[in-house]
This record gives C-alpha cells, sequence and structure tokens, in this order.
C-alpha cells in the first residue's frame, strides 16, 4: 500500500475551517432538515489545534518536496520489463555414481611377465560426459569442401586427437595397462593424394603425448588400414600406400618414440597369383621405401590369403618382423608347429632390436562359418598355452581396456581399480535359419532371408533373364 503524503500546517487549517463552517451550515444548506441531517453526519469529536513553527513546517514542506526526488523510470524500460518473459529455474538433477554388478572370475595361471594392450578406443572415457575422450575424430570430404569448415577444421580435429592421447595414456598408467595401438584416424586425410597435410602445425600436443609416453615406458604402435597394399597390381593403390606409411612415421618422429612403435600391416590381397604379389611387395620394399619406413613396418599373418607360412620366408629374406596372430593362425593355421614357428619369428625381433609383440583375440560364440569365426569376440577368455614370457600381448577385443581388465583379474596379473570395470553384455546370437522364415535353396536347404537390396538385386537379374529368353 503507498504510503500517506504529509499534510501541511495551511492545510489542516483549511480543513479546520471547513469543519466549523460545515457544522453552522450557514453557507452549506438552505433548510432546517437539511442542517439536522448534516449535524448528524458531522463528527463531533473535538478538533484539537496543532500550531506548527516555522521550522516544523519548513522540514515538512522539504520532506514532502524529497518524495518526488527519486529516480524516474523511462517508459520504454517497462513495457521491454514487462514483455522479457520469465526464466525458469531448472531443477538440478542429482546423478547418483551408476554401480555395476561386477561377477566374480575363475583365476588361472600363467608365467606370462609382458604387457597387455588394446586398440585405439577406451570405452570408458570415451563415454564421458560432457567432454568425451578419444581419439579417432574425423570428417568427410564434403565438409572440408564447405566454406564454413575447410581445412582448418579437419585440422584442428587431428590436434584434438592429439591433445586427448596425452589423457588416454594417463589413463592408461592409473589404470596399469602400458600398451596401446594408436588410432590411424588421428589426423584425417593427412596421407590423402589432394587434402593431405603434414604434422608439425601439432608438434606441440604429439611432442607432449610422445613425452608422456616415454616417462611412464608405454609401448605405442599403429596398424594402417587394409587398403594400405605394397603388392598391388595399381599404381595409385601403392603410391597411396607409400604415403600412408609415411604418414605414420611422421607422427612417431614428432613425438620422439624409438623402434619399439611399430607399423602392422598385412600382405593384402592375391590379385589372381600369390607368388607374384609378394615378388611386387619384394620390390616395392627394396626401392621404393625410406629407410625410415623399413625401420618400422612389420608384417602380420592374415585369416584369409596369407598365413604364417607364406610370410615366414619373405620376412627371414628382407629382416621384417613377423606379427604373429593366434586368432588368424587358428582359421588359416600354419603347417609348423608353433613352438618352432614362433621361436624363428622372434629371433627376426631380436636381430632388429625391438622388442616381440603378438595379437590374441577369439571368436564370437556360436560361430560357425569361415565369415563368423573371423569376428572378434568381445574379450579373451585365456592366454594361449605357447605364449613366450617375456613380449607384447595386443588384444583385439570389442571390449577395449575392460578385455585387458578380464584378463588382469584371471591371472592375477595387475590390480584392477574396481570403479573402472563394466560387466560383458551377453553375446548376440549370429542370424540362423528358422522354420519360420527359411526358404528353399538350389540345393533345398534353409538360406536366410535376402536383405531389401539384395531381393532387388535378384529381381533385376530375374527379368534381364525373362528378357533374354524372350529375345
Amino acid at each position: 500500500m503507498a504510503p500517506k503524503r504529509k499534510r501541511t500546517a495551511a492545510a489542516l487549517a483549511d480543513e479546520e475551517d471547513a469543519v466549523v463552517v460545515a457544522a453552522t451550515g450557514s453557507a452549506l444548506v438552505s433548510s432546517p432538515e437539511e442542517a439536522k441531517a448534516l449535524i448528524r453526519r458531522t463528527s463531533t469529536r473535538k478538533k484539537t489545534k496543532v500550531v506548527y513553527t516555522e521550522e516544523v513546517q519548513d522540514a515538512v514542506e522539504g520532506e514532502q518536496d524529497d518524495a518526488f526526488d527519486g529516480p524516474l523510470t523511462d517508459p520504454d524500460d517497462e513495457l521491454a520489463e514487462e514483455k522479457l518473459p520469465k526464466k525458469r529455474k531448472r531443477r538440478t538433477k542429482t546423478q547418483e555414481p551408476v554401480v555395476y554388478d561386477i561377477p566374480p572370475v575363475e583365476t588361472k595361471i600363467t608365467n606370462f611377465k609382458g604387457r597387455l594392450g588394446y586398440a585405439c578406443l577406451n570405452t570408458v572415457l570415451r563415454a564421458m560426459k560432457p567432454e568425451p575422450v578419444f581419439c579417432s575424430r574425423t570428417c568427410r570430404i564434403d565438409t572440408i569442401n564447405k566454406p564454413d569448415f575447410g581445412m582448418d577444421y579437419c585440422k584442428e580435429l587431428g590436434r584434438k586427437n592429439a591433445e586427448d592421447l596425452s589423457r588416454l595414456i594417463q589413463w592408461n598408467e592409473d589404470n596399469g595397462i602400458k600398451f596401446l595401438r594408436m588410432s590411424s584416424e588421428m589426423f584425417p586425410f593427412a596421407s590423402h593424394e589432394k587434402y593431405g597435410y603434414t604434422l608439425e602445425y601439432a608438434e606441440k600436443e604429439l611432442k607432449a603425448a610422445g613425452d608422456l609416453a616415454k616417462k611412464y615406458g608405454h609401448r605405442l604402435t599403429t596398424h594402417p588400414g587394409q587398403f594400405t597394399q605394397l603388392g598391388s597390381l595399381r599404381e595409385a593403390v601403392v603410391d597411396a600406400a607409400i604415403r600412408d606409411l609415411d604418414y605414420h612415421c611422421q607422427m612417431f618422429r614428432l613425438m620422439g618414440l624409438g623402434k619399439d612403435s611399430v607399423m602392422i600391416i598385412h600382405m593384402g590381397g592375391m590379385f589372381g597369383d600369390k607368388s607374384a604379389t609378394i615378388e611386387r611387395f619384394k620390390e616395392v620394399y627394396r626401392t621404393r621405401l625410406t629407410d625410415e619406413i623399413r625401420e618400422r613396418l612389420v608384417l602380420e599373418n592374415d585369416e584369409m590369403c596369407y598365413n604364417a607360412d607364406d610370410l615366414l620366408p619373405v620376412c627371414e629374406e628382407l629382416d621384417i618382423p613377423l606379427v604373429f596372430d593366434y586368432h588368424h593362425n587358428w582359421i588359416y593355421p600354419s603347417e609348423k608347429p608353433l613352438p618352432e614357428l614362433i621361436e624363428r619369428i622372434n629371433a627376426i625381433w631380436h636381430r632388429k632390436g625391438i622388442k616381440p609383440k603378438q595379437h590374441l583375440s577369439e571368436p564370437c560364440p556360436g560361430a560357425e562359418t569361415v565369415m563368423e569365426k573371423r569376428k572378434h569376440s568381445d574379450r579373451c577368455k585365456s592366454l594361449p598355452e605357447d605364449l613366450p614370457e617375456d613380449m607384447d600381448l595386443m588384444i583385439e577385443a570389442k571390449d577395449k581396456e575392460q578385455a585387458v581388465f578380464h584378463l588382469y583379474r584371471v591371472y592375477n596379473l595387475h590390480p584392477v581399480i574396481h570403479e573402472n570395470l563394466r560387466p560383458e553384455k551377453p553375446p548376440k546370437p549370429f542370424p540362423r535359419a528358422t522354420e519360420d522364415n527359411a526358404v528353399d535353396g538350389e540345393n533345398g536347404e534353409g538360406e536366410v532371408p535376402a536383405t531389401p537390396r539384395k531381393r532387388k538385386t535378384r529381381a533385376k537379374s530375374r527379368k534381364t533373364e525373362q528378357e533374354a529368353d524372350g529375345a
């Protein structure tokens, strides 16, 4: 409620005179009846006359004037304040930490004393919010060609990837993991024929990651993609492969890493003639690769084209270390006994002064066909029986660091931080033909229903055959 304004002495005197005139009725009424009615409405209280001194009267008048001296509000501001919507206060959700149910494991015994590692991605750091930590941010060429993005955007992704690599190494150190495969997509399109670029702009971030790895004694390696094939029939493919290997060497060079940081590639396809492909590989290796690339390049046996028996003679002739993959050897096995094979393989590593490394993975449960057996499981249940005691073993499993933690727990290799453990997801079954969805194949056997693309292709083929028959 607004405060009452103070009345001056002159105003009080005028009110008193008005009451007196009203009481006599000399100026307000014209008949006795009206005078009686007016007298009944007039208060009979005796008015006390207040006499103000000159000082008090000046003070009262000054206060009255001061009441109007306050700052005025602009009418436009008042309208603006009325138009502004009131901000709703957002309720802050109290997120309780997630508690995972980690079942116990059946412990086993091993003489293995080497390092276990994982490839490229850390599932715990990748799921962090609001800022996930990972080293494979990438983009498309179409994004590079947009005016709002360009090469600066692409290169900034690479710089951020290199920055996160230090965080990844530190997390590994805190959790007892000293072996990591770096992502080959660290710098998007760095080895591209048209959009390629050098890495000096990210030297600071790369050096920081390399210094941290050397400080903790971590081993970092890379595995260029399946298109890096030095024995290809196409010259453009070979040129791209050499550029890609040079890009990986550049990363290691700027990080200041030693010879244990190797680049693993496969021989690739056979192109209709395995022996001819091997000879093309030898020629490219001898004549077109730099000394830096040759010092870091190693080969790996695969599960489809080149097993350990195919590659070992090449590796011994060119002095190229061979990474032995247990899973690939299980699908496409060597004829030599494993102890003899591993001894000859390790001799090349020792001759070049590089610590041996091997790969371990397992097929998904329920795999039957060769294509199904190639798929890696989420975790490895055990270590190989013929595993050398002192070497580095890369665990190629989909659960990444969780697969390493699982083996740590099974074999008591290293203490684990319980808060960083995650439960294993149940395996997904492979699609199988059932009585409800089976169709008759050429041999009368059930087949899995075709995808929409395959059905469209088959329908087009049938239409072409019908037109040919009609002609």
